[in-house]
């Protein structure tokens, strides 16, 4: 038979059996769905959350801290104040370099205003934090050095922060108290533009490191957060920083350890790609359920048409030509269903990244393999029942009521 007359017949086929037919490809139609969406909002989840991460700091930043992967913690004179003064001295490739304390759920509140305290974390540094982060101010200034030569009392607000404590008043130069320790307000941050950070809903305090230990009474610096002269320079950066650490700290048996933020982007590109493979992977035993079906409505196809196959090959249809008519029909049906599939899974994919304020990536590729697995399926499913269909005896068949 032709390809033409093959795909004449299967049509007819399927259109009087309506119902039977619509319920199998609402199944491959589903699989394909899921699989799509799951695909397009992974890979525009990923792509915010590098984009958001790329937001937070420079692509030069990197970080010093002990080995948590030995279950190591930083301790007082783990780090020292002197450790990045000197490791910006020593190396070349170092430009910014920043000690860093910070301690959660600190209360922060406005006295004399009955305003309940916020919960918020306190984070001690250095100016040089401002290299290492993005963060434009609103107004006001940012941790200057005579501020921490000086332990002055001043701080720093996150725009939600302050919006929280002086909801009707400018708070450039007012007074808060950060557990029960007065302190003025000298600078307002631009609102968070990464909307993973928004998503987190923290408050923030900026104070210098030297206040901050007043205010935790400890003496603990938990990592040093530096940026390198050049993208290419941050490995090196790295390297010299752990040198100059090993040297001042010898026989401490602390093991350091280096991590850029582009390893920070590739891990968190690499658990992204994983998740929306395993869930894709879940998603496609929809398509498997979907495909089973074909195969169920294929057999009782068969055993229904049991005399016409005996009349197509009495007026000398072959048994290729059987087997090719049973496979056209499993394969138009898996085809048909791919294309409402790629619909409806395009549509909810859209839908759901609106509401998550994320761009679905669905790439030609993805739609192309939807398809692709969508006859593979009609293949593979369709091709038992239809072998079974070539296989009868005419004269069998034609006996066959």
């Amino acid at each position: 038979m032709r390809l033409d007359d093959l795909i004449h017949f299967a049509a007819g086929n399927l259109a009087a059996y309506r119902l039977r037919a619509a319920l199998t490809i609402s199944g491959i139609a589903i699989g394909i769905a899921a699989v799509i969406a799951v695909v397009a909002i992974g890979q525009g989840g990923r792509a915010v959350l590098i984009a958001e991460l790329e937001k937070l700091g420079s692509t030069r930043a990197f970080e010093i801290t002990v080995d948590h992967m030995r279950g190591e913690m930083a301790t007082a004179g783990t780090f020292r104040l002197q450790d990045a003064v000197l490791i910006k001295e020593v190396s070349p490739y170092v430009e910014k370099m920043a000690p860093l304390t910070f301690s959660q759920m600190i209360d922060v509140r406005r006295p004399y205003s009955g305003t309940k305290p916020v919960l918020s974390q306190l984070i001690g540094t250095t100016a040089d934090f401002t290299a290492v982060r993005n963060m434009p101010l609103q107004k006001g200034r940012f941790i200057s050095p005579a501020d921490v030569t000086g332990r002055q009392g001043v701080v720093v607000l996150d725009a939600a922060l302050a919006e929280d404590l002086f909801p009707d008043t400018d708070p450039l130069g007012k007074q808060v108290f950060i557990k029960n320790i007065p302190a003025t307000v000298v600078g307002i941050l631009e609102r968070e533009s990464s909307l993973l950070m928004g998503m987190m809903n923290i408050r923030s305090a900026y104070v210098p490191i030297t206040f901050a230990q007043e205010i935790l009474n400890s003496q603990v610096i938990h990592q040093l957060a530096g940026v390198a002269v050049s993208r290419e320079a941050v490995p090196q950066a790295i390297e010299d920083s752990l040198k100059v650490l090993k040297a001042r700290h010898p026989g401490s048996g602390v093991h350091y350890t280096g991590l850029s933020v582009e390893e920070q982007l590739a891990a968190a590109g690499k658990v992204t790609s994983v998740m929306t493979l395993i869930i894709g992977a879940v998603a496609g035993i929809a398509l498997l359920v979907g495909g089973i079906g074909v195969m169920n409505i294929m057999l009782v196809a068969v055993t229904e048409r049991t005399r016409e196959i005996g009349l197509l090959m009495a007026l000398g249809a072959r048994r290729r030509d059987i087997l090719q008519l049973f496979l056209t029909e499993a394969v138009t049906l898996c085809l048909v269903g791919g294309i409402f599939g790629v619909l409806l899974g395009a549509g909810g994919a859209l839908a759901i990244a609106r509401f998550a304020h994320w761009p679905p990536l669905i790439s030609p590729w993805t739609v192309l393999l939807a398809f692709s697995f969508a006859a593979a399926v009609g293949l593979f499913f369709g091709l038992y029942p239809a072998s079974r269909a070539a296989s009868l005896s005419p004269a069998e068949a034609l006996r066959h009521l």
